[in-house]
């Protein structure tokens, strides 16, 4: 049976630790101020980035790494929330482009100043920038899995 070594489970569960606690925290944050979810904060901002020629749903999936179904999920209560629009695609009868509303544009900038700061307060304040560099470089070792 091939165990890993107990640092190594130690590493795990630290990361998802800290990574699922440091994002509860920023949901507190914007749910305190009466704004959306992170998720809709990164939505609004990739779809934002397409910008006035809109993005596919596919490739918003991509970039968010959401499945199809949550991605979609997450565009209908976006959409309900009405700071999306969706247009039908000509010659594609299931394809859509997404693009923002004012109110869409408006929620992402208000979100920002919430999610920055807590970006500051939880990472920023804690590390000097030579000691965030070398957890970048850190984690970028992680971000390529080998099998």
């Amino acid at each position: 049976m091939i165990t890993p070594h107990p640092d190594t489970i130690k590493a795990w569960t630290s990361l998802l630790t800290v990574s699922q606690s440091l994002v509860d925290a920023i949901e507190a944050e914007l749910k305190k101020q009466q704004l959306p979810k992170l998720s809709w904060y990164d939505a609004l901002l990739e779809i934002e980035k397409a910008g006035p020629d809109g993005i596919r749903p596919y490739e918003l999936k991509e970039r968010l790494l959401l499945p199809q179904y949550g991605t979609s999920r997450l565009l209908d209560r976006i959409a309900q929330a009405n700071l999306i629009e969706r247009e039908e695609v000509e010659n594609d009868r299931r394809g859509q482009i997404i693009r923002l509303t004012k109110k869409g544009l408006e929620t992402r900038k208000a979100m920002w100043p919430v999610y920055a700061r807590m970006l500051m307060t939880s990472i920023e304040r804690k590390f000097s920038n030579s000691e965030l560099i070398e957890l970048n470089r850190l984690l970028g070792r992680l971000a390529v899995v080998e099998s």
